[in-house]
């Protein structure tokens, strides 16, 4: 038994600069639009049981209708303008990954609207592109180029933000080859897009440089099976390797 007059040891000083390491903390309130953010990406981390597929895209075709545009003087289509066009045209084919699930139900949308990241410094948007399907890559990059700038602006409103059936992200401008980004619950799918760059491949049993770029599908497995997200990734490729947007 422990001696009654035995009293406890004192605890032990902070070792000096414990609790002061980081300095003065600055606290930010998040802004209504981030604190929506937030809610949302924890919803489907919480509640999306999601996987990711990805494929590379000999992107050899469109840099080469790129610069025939730029040669004859014609707008020139970003590729987040030609993945958009892509994307409508295989999600009208594969209407599994243009649908939702809610209620453990499965909703398949009449109309293909496709939202597209676009960042600001203080908030993530996704304006949407409505009838992407039935687009033409002008189009929707007419669409994209007034969404974007009403978002640096701050002005787009929420019927601009809304509505959509898939979602594209594009971080490949930035340099990023290869992210998943988070899908928005009910859709059942969100596509990323990484950089267009060169790298080694096997062509005609020599290795060569070509520009490739990778695609990440990242799905809501209660809606998407792989098979649904191989065939219509592989889809997405033809069109983007033939530049048939």
């Amino acid at each position: 038994m422990a001696d009654p007059q035995q009293t406890a040891a004192p605890a032990s000083p902070p070792a000096p600069g414990v609790g002061l390491a980081k300095g003065e903390v600055t606290v930010q309130e998040l802004t209504r639009v981030q604190q929506l953010i937030a809610r949302r990406a924890a919803e489907s981390r919480a509640t999306v049981p999601s996987y990711d597929v990805t494929v590379a895209v000999d992107a050899e075709a469109l840099l080469a209708l790129r610069e025939r545009r730029l040669a004859a003087q014609e707008p020139v289509p970003t590729v987040t303008e030609l993945v958009v066009g892509a994307v409508g045209r295989a999600l009208r084919e594969h209407p599994r990954l243009n649908g939702a699930y809610r209620d453990a139900r499965v909703e398949l949308h009449e109309r293909v609207n496709v939202a597209v990241m676009v960042g600001t410094p203080e908030a993530l948007y996704a304006p949407v592109i409505v009838d992407a399907d039935r687009a033409t890559v002008e189009e929707i990059g007419d669409q994209l180029r007034r969404l974007a700038a009403r978002v640096r602006e701050g002005e787009i409103e929420a019927r601009e933000l809304s509505g959509a059936t898939f979602t594209v992200a594009n971080l490949g401008m930035h340099g990023v080859d290869r992210f998943a980004a988070v899908i928005t619950p009910p859709q059942a799918a969100i596509l990323s897009v990484g950089a267009a760059a060169p790298r080694a491949v096997v062509r005609d049993g020599a290795v060569v440089a070509r520009a490739t770029m990778d695609l990440t599908l990242s799905c809501d497995h209660r809606i998407v099976y792989g098979e649904h997200a191989a065939a219509f990734l592989a889809r997405v490729r033809d069109l983007l390797e033939r530049a048939e947007v």
